[in-house]
């Protein structure tokens, strides 16, 4: 028992030891004048490789319909990567974080610009009449299509001189849309999914976005409590 004991207090302490290295290594590296950029170029690499791929003829068989998927799957996990920033800024202590969050909400809402963009182009060909049957004939499109309407005053409104104009409470309630353009980003991709009946990767982006949401409420019920019981 005494030697149980000892084991645990000693991988408690190395585990914590381990923990704080880390964070205070990502700390730095956060600091470091080249990490915003080293993550713009990260963010920028998938569109790269695409027009690459496409110019190249290394997009498969069917290329236009691999673009319209890539742009559509970079889309939602940009989506994903963005919501994260404040539960791991909360959670490992790292404020440097926050200044992502404006850029990886823009990257996302330009691979979904750029994934309508392929749809309306490579699969319809730009006949605007037949888009707007599409939109209103199959349930994906709709609802994929109203994710792309709702993030877009989110992207317009996420620069400093728009939270002045609007007032910090009214872009706060106004950007808490992104929770339900991520929920019907996700029924979009299912529904995508479901005429090949693969739901292991929804399944995914489900999993990951509920743990975000529940996260985001907890702290929403706990400042609600703490002004209560004051």
């Amino acid at each position: 028992m005494a030697t149980s004991s000892k084991w645990d207090s000693f991988t408690q302490a190395w585990t914590s030891a381990s923990c704080i290295e880390v964070t205070a290594l990502l700390r730095q590296a956060l600091q470091h004048r080249s990490f915003k950029w080293v993550a713009w170029l990260l963010c920028v690499m998938p569109f790269v490789w695409l027009v690459w791929g496409a110019a190249n003829d290394a997009l498969g068989a069917n290329p236009a319909e691999y673009l319209i998927r890539a742009t559509g799957d970079w889309t939602l996990r940009l989506l994903c990567v963005t919501l994260a920033v404040t539960p791991l800024r909360v959670l490992c202590g790292l404020p440097e974080l926050a200044k992502l969050r404006r850029m990886l909400g823009l990257f996302t809402y330009f691979y979904v610009v750029i994934h309508l963009l392929c749809y309306s182009w490579l699969d319809m060909g730009f006949e605007w009449t037949d888009i707007a049957s599409d939109i209103a004939k199959r349930p994906f499109i709709l609802v994929g299509f109203s994710a792309f309407l709702l993030l877009t005053p989110l992207a317009l409104t996420s620069f400093n001189r728009a939270i002045r104009w609007l007032g910090a409470k009214r872009w706060q309630w106004l950007h808490r849309l992104v929770y339900l353009v991520a929920g019907l980003a996700v029924l979009h991709f299912f529904w995508m999914r479901a005429g090949k009946n693969n739901f292991a990767e929804v399944l995914v982006y489900a999993l990951v976005l509920g743990a975000l949401l529940l996260f985001r409420l907890r702290g929403f019920v706990g400042k609600r409590l703490s002004g209560f019981t004051r």
